[in-house]
């Protein structure tokens, strides 16, 4: 290589970083990204406290100081920076498209699967954190007086394992279930994993979501009302209309994988919203709670990204759907956002069907039921999701 050739490059591979330098400096930052649906990092506050000199005794700890002096603004700058790196999306999609070139079938955790499906692979859980969690759903069963039902979730890693890349390291999600099976009491515990892999080779589970299909659900709720001793009261399948709510879905798990060349998944509701309202209960400043009517179906959310929220709305942290069924039980679901998609299947069995999530509501569920006159609890959560749950803590 001469010297000319060499300054050439030299010069080229300067310019483009003051290209990137410039571009990143004169663009403004963004909140939230649209493609991965979530809040992006804002640049760090730097105040007098930020250079706050550690006493001496605390000169050689990282817990001591301002945020420069224990690397947190180092930490959160760099987070700054890549999640507001000029074209970033561009960058992720093409950072896939090479993998996938060189012959790699994961990226970012996601397998590339050869049918278009989108997995992410499971990792064996922590076992302290497991157990604390197995924990805490038994607490909770001796601290009620009504009966406590327990489901955990096999996913696509695990129903569908058979579609991944020959040797993908993924670990075997029914070590969990037979491990809560052991390790949980005073609960029924209920059988998902049978009903969902008796229809693996149905479309059960979104191609580049992590959760399950409207149909995935129901087979959820039959497993749920076999589960609850009311399996005789089923609706079968035949008997529901589908509807074709969006057949432009994409869901986290093409966020995050960076893939963009697969096909996007449809979305399907089978129960109608007639005679089914729903109440969002929180807490404003003053400490009052505040109720809020809300769509069973929130079709706004079919124009944007998070396709998946139109179900019940997305987020909250306690709602509640009333049925009109006036003569049913009434359940507190204490769920993750699978149970999104199978409440619809449950309201004709219940005449309140109480949603709490447990990341935004920290309230005794114990109070909750007896002040709600609760007739059955249900706790149920995917397997990834309650595997790497912190806040099962809470569930007293």
């Amino acid at each position: 290589m001469n010297k000319n050739y060499a300054r050439f490059l030299s010069a080229l591979f300067c310019g483009l970083l003051a290209v990137l330098f410039t571009a990143n400096a004169l663009t403004p930052d963004k909140e939230f990204s649209q493609v991965e649906n979530r809040a992006l990092a804002q640049r760090p506050h730097i105040t007098g406290d930020t250079f706050q000199l550690p006493p001496l005794s605390g000169l050689f700890t990282s817990n001591q100081g301002g945020d420069f002096f224990t690397g947190k603004l180092m930490s959160d700058y760099e987070t700054y920076v890549i999640d507001q790196f000029v074209l970033r999306d561009t960058w992720v999609a093409a950072k896939a498209y090479a993998e996938m070139l060189i012959g790699k079938k994961e990226n970012n955790n996601v397998y590339f699967c050869e049918d278009g499906s989108l997995i992410t692979r499971f990792d064996a859980p922590d076992e302290k954190r497991l157990e604390r969690n197995f924990n805490s759903v038994s607490k909770f069963a001796a601290s009620v007086d009504v009966p406590v039902y327990f489901g955990l979730i096999p996913t696509q890693a695990s129903v569908w394992a058979d579609k991944l890349p020959a040797g993908a390291p993924n670990y075997d999600q029914n070590l969990v279930l037979e491990a809560a099976g052991k390790a949980v009491t005073g609960t029924t515990q209920l059988d998902l994993a049978t009903n969902l892999n008796g229809h693996k080779d149905e479309a059960i589970f979104y191609r580049t979501d992590h959760h399950w299909t409207s149909l995935g659900a129901y087979y959820g709720y039959v497993s749920v009302m076999e589960g609850l001793g009311r399996g005789d009261e089923v609706i079968p399948l035949e008997d529901y209309a589908k509807t074709t709510v969006s057949t432009e879905f994409y869901g986290t798990v093409f966020s995050s994988s960076g893939v963009r060349w697969v096909k996007p998944d449809e979305m399907d509701t089978y129960v109608p919203a007639d005679g089914l309202k729903l109440i969002t209960v929180s807490t404003n400043a003053s400490g009052l709670e505040e109720r809020t009517e809300r769509p069973f179906y929130d079709e706004s959310y079919l124009e944007v990204k998070d396709k998946y929220s139109m179900f019940l709305g997305g987020q909250q942290p306690l709602g509640v759907v009333y049925t009109g069924n006036t003569d049913k039980p009434k359940l507190l679901l204490v769920r993750d956002s699978y149970s999104d998609s199978l409440v619809p299947f449950l309201t004709p069995h219940f005449s309140e069907i109480h949603l709490m999530d447990l990341r935004y509501y920290k309230t005794s569920a114990s109070e909750y039921i007896a002040k709600n006159g609760i007739d059955a609890a249900l706790v149920l959560y995917s397997v990834p999701n309650f595997t790497s749950d912190t806040n099962l803590v809470f569930l007293r």
